[in-house]
């Protein structure tokens, strides 16, 4: 889910063309793999692929144009769809290039399918959390990312912008009732809860947000300065809004159907009961939640049993202390998530005492006894 939400918000962004960028990059075919040997690295035991390609040109003013050019990087085979990237050198002379597999289609296939399946199975709540989805992607390609690199506190920004995707995403999927104020409500308070408490470790640990090689050419690249703790304290909070977001209007919902199924409880037995429900679900996303912060960091992972550091130098390098603190923080906030919006829906939702859902909403007049 989390590449899924990032390919979501690639379509979403305005990049820069290849027109504009000193190397222009075209779509292209293999025709045919001319000549293949494989060669060790130097100084590693790593074998490289090194291919003589005949290719095609398959979109823009050359189209149709053959190509043949030496092939490095990445192993092709006839037929692949890739990406080509074409410069000139000192001479004059043109230079190609792979520059990655063409992988849209398949991308486009799978998200589809996905799309699909939500509508299929969640018919009118599925298309409005498919929509609202699309809404977050914006505001963060169209609102959060350009104030980011004009200079904007990253912190404020991603209070903000979290906000206002929580918004959008209770709001507009589950409609504008007073379900959704507590949970809204709810995840907001979460939200500012993880926020200082990110802030509190990320101050702690010294993070400088320097950690990867993304944010190092960003640094290289960008025409003002940023603040690298900050983004990287603003991408914590950004990441946990789903799930708090779950957690936040199921605890509602529980409640909700607790004072509707069972109106003699008091407000203490329903909370406690509620709690019971959401311990149960914070466990389970919790889980969900380390396991996809693991399953994106497994190639770090494969370092720790080669590196011939020990343990704790391992841990403490800010690739891997990072995404500890990443997992422990959201967590944290999962936690916080439950008691808060329960103690939230307990009062909010009293006056539902016996009334069946549908009733509450106008559309029914029965009462549960």
């Amino acid at each position: 889910m989390k590449y899924l939400f990032i390919f979501l918000f690639i379509l979403s962004f305005p990049f820069v063309s290849s027109a504009q960028m000193d190397t222009s990059i075209v779509k292209a075919r293999v025709l045919d793999v001319i000549a293949e040997s494989q060669e060790a690295v130097s100084g590693t035991k790593a074998i490289a692929t090194i291919q003589t390609l005949r290719a095609e040109i398959t979109e823009g003013d050359t189209k149709g144009r053959i190509v043949t050019f030496e092939n490095d990087y990445i192993p092709l085979e006839k037929g692949d769809a890739f990406f080509l990237g074409h410069t000139n050198d000192e001479e004059g002379q043109p230079m190609y290039r792979v520059v990655e597999r063409n992988r849209v289609a398949p991308l486009l296939i799978f998200v589809g399918v996905f799309i699909g399946a939500i509508i299929l199975f969640g018919r009118k709540q599925g298309l409005r959390s498919l929509i609202s989805l699309v809404g977050s992607m914006f505001i963060l390609a169209y609102v959060l990312i350009p104030s980011l690199l004009a200079g904007a506190n990253p912190v404020l920004m991603s209070i903000i912008v979290a906000t206002v995707i929580l918004f959008i995403a209770i709001f507009f999927t589950h409609g504008f009732k007073r379900e959704s104020v507590v949970a809204f409500s709810g995840t907001v308070i979460a939200v500012i809860a993880t926020g200082v408490l990110s802030l509190v470790a990320l101050g702690v640990s010294k993070f400088t947000g320097l950690g990867t090689d993304e944010t190092l050419s960003l640094s290289i690249q960008s025409t003002v300065p940023l603040n690298f703790s900050g983004l990287l304290l603003g991408g914590i909070m950004i990441g946990v809004l789903g799930v708090l977001d779950d957690i936040a209007v199921t605890q509602v919902s529980v409640v909700r159907e607790l004072y509707a199924s069972a109106p003699h409880l008091s407000k203490m037995k329903v909370y406690k009961k509620a709690l019971r429900i959401g311990q149960e679900h914070v466990g389970a996303l919790v889980n969900t939640l380390a396991l996809a912060y693991t399953g994106a960091s497994l190639p770090l992972l494969l370092l720790l049993p080669t590196s011939k550091y020990p343990l704790e130098v391992l841990v403490s390098q800010e690739m891997f202390a990072v995404e500890i603190i990443r997992t422990i923080v959201g967590s944290i906030g999962l936690v916080l998530t439950v008691p808060v919006t329960t103690l939230l829906a307990v009062y909010a939702l009293e006056s539902y005492r016996g009334k069946s859902y549908e009733h509450s909403h106008g559309h029914s007049h029965g009462h549960v006894h």
